[in-house]
């Protein structure tokens, strides 16, 4: 319980530097049953994410635990409704902005690994997935991760199939002030990605389709130390999926993309402590 206390803070302590009013109380009322303040809302959400039970047992599992609840300055846990409503309003753009600042604490070393790997969604009904207009079953995910500290410095979905090579360059566009270096396998081969890593005073390391002498003398000359350090995006991919797998807990797309957002951020804060 000590570990999960520690983390707990470490949400409450991220939370309340990104919001505006970090002094606001946790909660408007003194019975407890107000408005949670944004950043106690923010830390909550991290929190259930890290803990990883489903939404009708976390009530139960934090009212047995005082010393979390202590954590963010409350005697009883919100109820599973609170939970849902927070999670649809805790924007994506608020999240890629802790993700980004958990990144920078984990600390930049100039070398970026990019790759893509699928979450499976099959909780997700086949009406809403219909609806929805999903092309496949897994969703894309892509990382842009620091191979030094393994920190996630972005990340990309899509619930339909598309060109690496574009994911790629809207990746590195986010984060070309950030990269020396950019590591990707053969399927980030494009010219529009080398050339804007170039442009952008970024050596591309980037392995070409080999479909002509020419790309295959260019493989050649790739440093494959260099370039085996790519592998390090595979490791976080790893370590994302090591506690729960691939699957996801919430049902929506958008849903999704917060909850493995969220994962992201956690993950930062264990590579920055380390």
């Amino acid at each position: 319980m000590e570990r999960l206390r520690q983390r707990a803070k470490k949400y409450r302590e991220l939370a309340k530097e990104h919001v505006e009013d970090p002094d606001a109380p946790a909660v408007a009322d003194e019975d407890g049953d107000g408005e949670h303040a944004e950043w106690n809302k923010i830390a909550l959400l991290l929190l259930r994410e890290d803990i990883g039970k489903p939404l009708r047992h976390l009530e139960d599992y934090l009212n047995e635990m005082p010393g979390i609840l202590d954590v963010f300055g409350l005697e009883k846990s919100p109820d599973h409704t609170s939970f849902c409503n927070w999670e649809k309003e805790i924007s994506m753009r608020t999240l890629r902005s802790l993700l980004r600042r958990t990144a920078e604490q984990a600390g930049f070393s100039g070398t970026g690994a990019i790759d893509a790997s699928g979450f499976q969604r099959g909780q997700a009904s086949h009406h809403y997935r219909k609806r929805a207009d999903y092309s496949f079953q897994a969703m894309k995910t892509t990382i842009l991760v620091d191979t030094d500290s393994l920190a996630i410095m972005d990340v990309h979905f899509t619930t339909k199939k598309a060109y690496d090579g574009h994911v790629g360059l809207q990746v590195f566009r986010r984060n070309a002030g950030d990269l020396r270096e950019l590591l990707a396998d053969k399927m980030y081969s494009w010219k529009e990605l080398r050339e804007k890593c170039r442009k952008e005073a970024t050596r591309p390391v980037i392995k070409h389709c080999e479909q002509s002498p020419l790309q295959k003398a260019h493989n050649a000359r790739i440093d494959d130390d260099v370039y085996n350090q790519r592998s390090m995006s595979e490791t976080v991919f790893s370590m994302l999926k090591a506690d729960d797998g691939e699957n996801r807990h919430t049902k929506t797309w958008h849903g999704q993309f917060r909850e493995l957002t969220r994962k992201c951020i956690i993950h930062n804060l264990s590579r920055a402590v380390g």
